[in-house]
């Protein structure tokens, strides 16, 4: 019997602010401003969230983790992702893949690359070689451009255990 296959799409953009730590993909990246949000902001991490739970039709983020809930205010975006990944698993699919497009016009993510797709890989149960992320810039247009905000794009593939 084939396994089924499937596939989601995340995507999450938050607003630059002083005196916030800016955490991408659960790697503190050092920078004078970071993403305002309820959790910590890890728009990285949620986008991916979205993805998986896009691929098993279960909401989105938003719908498991609302704003509106105090246990959530500043909590670790990586342990909502952990939580997704067993909401995943639960429903019988196993992550497969993810890819991942970081926008931002600064901080340069080069650096972070690694550690950030290593931290990830562990959360998601994955090896190194599953999980691609990559950083671009926004060319100074919009307000990612003109350094307001950052955003991540996701794709996430599951398979059926």
């Amino acid at each position: 019997m084939d396994r089924a296959i499937r596939t989601g799409i995340g995507y999450d953009i938050h607003r630059l602010a002083e005196g916030r730590r800016l955490i991408l993909g659960g790697i503190e990246i050092p920078f004078e401003r970071g993403l305002m949000g309820h959790s910590d902001g890890d728009v990285l991490a949620h986008s991916i969230c979205d993805a998986l739970l896009g691929a098993t039709c279960l909401g989105d983020i938003g719908s498991h983790f609302p704003d509106s809930n105090p246990a959530f205010s500043g909590v670790s975006s990586m342990d909502l992702l952990s939580k997704v990944v067993a909401l995943v698993c639960e429903g019988g699919y196993e992550v497969v893949n993810v890819d991942a497009v970081v926008l931002a016009e600064r901080p340069k993510l080069a650096p972070f690359i690694s550690g950030i797709r290593s931290r990830l890989a562990g959360v998601l149960g994955l090896q190194i070689d599953c999980v691609s992320v990559k950083a671009k810039t926004c060319e100074g247009l919009g307000s990612i451009g003109r350094g307001e905000a950052i955003a991540a794009q996701s794709v996430a593939l599951i398979a059926q255990v």
